[in-house]
């Protein structure tokens, strides 16, 4: 009797695995803020206002690429190399680097272990999650040494072999993880890509890298699995790639024909795809840009905010509500609309769990940017569209800005800084931290019809 009364308070005070993600993280960035604080990391030689570091390092943990101060001319390569650190680990996620490390050490993961693995990294069982973890840390580097290889032969040639090198493995890391941070401070603060618009290779390369970091582990492990047979993919692969081909490819459809006389104005045939190429892979959570985010158009920011919003999918290093969230808002209208039996898709009836996880993923995102800008704008005098731009990119985890997230006050940059934490983890996972798990009651109410819509 007493063993069971005591197995009962163990499992009352549990953590559960969503809180212990949302704890890690927050150590993390207190840990990067601590660094980033000390003289070493400074060019200057002083100590970074708190604030600033906080910003700082809640930016590269949550890979989102949001800067107060340009990462090359205002951080040593100490500092660069701790947010480096911040944006692989915030990435790839602490646990799942965790558990590969046990695997090199012949440890044995357990239930727990591999239940944490499959609440990080979004699996949609937990048998095979260690095989999984293996593949994403080896895929990671092979992936990551890879284009920082390819990039390095358009800065070796500029700043020399060894910096050359370095450049090319940070933007390498950067790209992968959606992070968005860049050292073109060498030559122009707050510059980005925007000197390589019209490089074939550097485009290719860092949109390559953004959207196999943004597609999910997920999606990677069935597609090596099938290779090529797209019927033999699972439901979430088969939803993932439509999406993902329909946003970029569409996304850069309407950002040649919003910019063609704006920001494109001017500019070649083949600098004009590729700009809107990147504009449409970008905007989905990496925070690089090739062209001025300050100078498009109402209609290209307003473009910019929905994709971002959108971002990449579940279980990858993006951001956003997520690809497969806005498919089944999508489907789940037509259906109503068609009053359909179900929300079909590919042969297959979607869970009505999804359905509502969607909605309340999609609700809870809305609501908290809607609050955020009105709260930014009631602080600063900035123009609404800025805003926008800015909370979008913040709660979706992007980092494209329009240069206003230097010019923030310190309430702004609290407000963005919680974005950014709560876009890293979800919002629903963030939620679910806040609120107290209760198991549903045993009776229901009696029903009654309302009017809805």
């Amino acid at each position: 009797m007493r063993d069971s009364s005591f197995s009962v308070k163990k499992m009352k005070y549990k953590m559960s695995y969503v809180k212990m993600i949302a704890l890690g993280f927050a150590a993390l960035i207190l840990l990067g803020t601590v660094l980033l604080s000390l003289p070493l990391a400074a060019r200057s030689g002083t100590r970074m206002p708190f604030l600033d570091a906080l910003f700082t390092a809640t930016s590269a943990t949550c890979v989102t690429g949001l800067v107060v101060a340009d990462t090359y001319q205002n951080w040593t390569v100490f500092g660069q190399l701790v947010i480096l650190s911040l944006i692989q680990i915030g990435g790839l996620g602490f646990i799942t680097i965790g558990v590969y490390v046990a695997v090199l050490l012949k440890r044995r993961i357990g239930l727990k272990g591999r239940e944490a693995i499959h609440e990080s990294v979004s699996t949609i069982e937990t048998a095979g999650a260690v095989r999984l973890t293996k593949k994403i840390i080896q895929g990671t580097v092979l992936l990551e040494l890879i284009g920082g290889l390819l990039l390095s032969i358009r800065f070796i040639p500029r700043v020399g072999i060894v910096k050359g090198l370095y450049f090319g493995i940070f933007h390498s890391i950067s790209a992968f993880c959606n992070a968005g941070f860049d050292l073109m401070g060498n030559w122009e603060q707050y510059a980005s890509l925007t000197g390589y618009e019209g490089d074939i290779l550097v485009n290719a390369v860092i949109m390559l890298l953004i959207i196999v970091g943004g597609v999910g582990f997920v999606v990677w492990d069935d597609v090596i699995r099938n290779k090529w047979h797209f019927k033999k993919y699972l439901l979430h692969t088969k939803m993932v790639l439509t999406v993902s081909a329909i946003l970029i490819f569409g996304g850069a459809a309407l950002f040649l024909l919003f910019e063609n006389n704006t920001v494109f104005a001017g500019m070649s045939v083949k600098e004009r795809v590729l700009g809107a190429l990147f504009a449409s892979v970008t905007a989905r959570t990496a925070g690089f840009n090739t062209i001025d985010t300050g100078a498009m158009s109402e209609a290209g920011k307003i473009l910019t905010v929905i994709l971002m919003f959108i971002g990449g999918s579940p279980g990858s290093t993006a951001g956003g509500i997520k690809t497969t969230t806005m498919a089944v808002m999508v489907l789940a209208a037509v259906s109503m609309i068609k009053q359909s039996y179900g929300t079909n898709i590919y042969g297959r009836r979607l869970h009505e769990d999804a359905i509502k996880k969607a909605s309340t993923v999609f609700t809870i995102n809305l609501t908290l940017a809607m609050i955020a800008v009105i709260a930014i704008l009631a602080i600063q005098p900035l123009a609404m569209s800025d805003v926008l731009l800015e909370v979008f990119s913040a709660i979706g985890t992007v980092g494209m800005s329009t240069g206003i997230t230097r010019e923030l006050a310190s309430a702004s940059k609290v407000i963005i800084i919680l974005l950014m934490y709560t876009g890293r983890l979800g919002s629903l996972s963030f939620a679910l931290v806040l609120t107290q798990r209760k198991a549903p009651a045993p009776i229901q109410y009696p029903q009654e019809k309302m009017i809805v819509g």
